[in-house]
C-alpha cells in the first residue's frame, strides 16, 4: 500500500489541514523549531507533525492567521536539501531559514542578527543541485521583508554575505576548540581572507537553501542569531545563545507575518 507521508519528514500532504502552509521557518536544531510553534509570541502552535529522525516538524498559525510549518532541516546542507526537497514536494514556497552563525568582519558583534542576501557557497551538496558557478541569492522581497523586521523590532542587524561551508571546525578555519589542530593548506587563513572578501559571517545551510530556491522555483532567505565573534577568537557565547536565537526568531516571525503568499520565486516572476 502506498504511504502518502514523505519518507524523512514523516507526514504527508493530508496531515497539513485543508488550508496547508505555504512557509515554512526551517532551523537547523529541533529545540528552535519546537520554540517557533510552542513558545514565540504571535505563533499559536497546533500539532506535532513528526519527530522522526529528529526532524521536528510543528503545524503552527500565526497571529494574522495565515498557516506555517516549524521544521528541523538537520545539521548541515545534505540534510537540509533532504528536508527541503520534500517541503516542497508538499506545496511548501517560502522557506526562511533561522539560524546562528560566527561573525567574520569586526563590524558584527555577538547578540546581533545576520540578514543574508547571498552566499559564498563551498558546500558539496549544493554542487549537486546546480554548478559552483550556479548564484547562491535569496529571494530579494523575503530579504527585504527580513530586513524591515528587523528595523521594526529594534534588533540590530547586519545585511551582507555570508559564507556556508560544509563543515563547523575545519572549514570554518577552528584549531584551538577542534580535536584536529592541523588544517589543509587551502583552509590556512581563509577567515582573514573572508574578511577581505567582505563576508560577514560563517554558517553552514544558507547556500545550499538558496540555490535550491534558485532551481526549484521557491522564495528562499536566512536570519542567523550570532553567537561567536571570530575576531576575537573560536568560543560560543552559550550565555547569550538563546537571546541571540530568539531575536532571529522574532524577525523571522515579523517578516512571515508581512510576506505575501504570492511572494515566490517561480520561472517568469518579473
Amino acid at each position: 500500500m502506498h504511504d502518502p507521508r514523505l519518507y524523512h519528514l514523516g507526514f504527508g500532504r493530508e496531515d497539513l489541514g485543508d488550508a496547508p502552509p505555504t512557509l515554512a521557518l526551517l532551523c537547523g536544531a529541533p529545540e528552535r523549531a519546537r520554540q517557533i510553534a510552542w513558545d514565540t509570541p504571535g505563533v499559536q502552535g497546533l500539532k506535532t507533525l513528526s519527530e522522526r529522525r529528529g526532524l521536528h516538524s510543528y503545524l503552527a498559525r500565526l497571529d494574522n492567521g495565515r498557516p506555517l510549518l516549524a521544521a528541523t532541516s538537520g545539521m548541515g546542507a545534505p540534510s537540509l536539501s533532504i528536508v527541503v526537497n520534500e517541503l516542497v514536494a508538499l506545496g511548501i514556497r517560502q522557506i526562511i531559514r533561522v539560524g546562528t552563525c560566527g561573525a567574520i568582519s569586526s563590524t558584527v558583534p555577538v547578540g546581533s542578527v545576520v540578514i543574508s542576501r547571498a552566499a559564498l557557497c563551498r558546500q558539496g551538496a549544493a554542487d549537486d543541485i546546480a554548478p559552483p558557478e550556479y548564484p547562491a541569492a535569496a529571494d530579494p522581497f523575503v530579504t527585504v521583508a527580513l530586513v524591515a523586521a528587523a528595523g521594526k523590532l529594534a534588533v540590530p542587524w547586519h545585511l551582507g554575505l555570508t559564507a556556508s561551508v560544509d563543515t563547523f571546525y575545519e572549514g570554518q578555519e577552528r584549531t584551538a576548540t577542534s580535536a584536529n589542530p592541523h588544517l589543509l593548506r587551502r583552509l590556512q587563513g581563509i577567515t582573514e581572507e573572508y574578511r577581505r572578501l567582505n563576508l560577514l559571517n560563517y554558517e553552514m545551510e544558507a547556500g545550499t537553501l538558496f540555490k535550491m530556491g534558485g532551481v526549484y522555483g521557491f522564495a528562499a532567505g536566512c536570519v542567523c542569531g550570532v553567537l561567536a565573534g571570530r575576531t576575537a577568537g573560536e568560543a560560543i557565547d552559550l550565555a547569550g545563545k538563546h537571546a541571540s536565537e530568539t531575536m532571529a526568531i522574532a524577525v523571522a516571525v515579523e517578516a512571515a507575518r508581512n510576506l505575501s503568499e504570492a511572494t515566490c520565486a517561480g520561472p517568469g516572476r518579473p
